[in-house]
């Protein structure tokens, strides 16, 4: 399986892009759709129209946009801890990832905190 995926600014490392596409997503970052530096609404905008799932690190202006209008494709969120060693690695957002789609879950209109697909 695989996903539609647009990587919003804080989650488009070239590492994590690379790894991404060889786990066979189908990656946009915002900087190649030409949307880097808009704000958090233009950039979900954007994934609605073209049916990808964002990626992000904001998740709490992006959990607000969700609750206003929970129409999307989905938000997957990647928490991050004060303490950066408890932080996700590029490794596990793509782990976390392949476990969240094992599971079926339909992403459609979801705000998916992938930390707690991490296992």
């Amino acid at each position: 399986m695989s996903l539609t995926l647009l990587l919003d600014e804080d989650s488009q490392a070239k590492y994590l892009v690379k790894l991404l596409i060889e786990a066979d997503h189908r990656v946009l970052t915002v900087n190649q759709a030409g949307i880097m530096g808009n704000s958090d609404m233009k950039v979900l905008e954007y994934a609605c129209q073209h049916n990808r799932i964002l990626l992000t690190r904001n998740c709490d202006d992006f959990q607000l946009l969700h609750q206003t209008n929970p129409q999307h494709s989905g938000i997957l969120a990647v928490y991050q801890n004060a303490e950066i060693s408890k932080n996700m690695s590029y490794k596990a957002i793509v782990r976390a990832i392949h476990n969240l789609e094992t599971s079926g879950l339909n992403l459609v209109g979801q705000f998916v905190v992938l930390n707690q697909w991490h296992y």
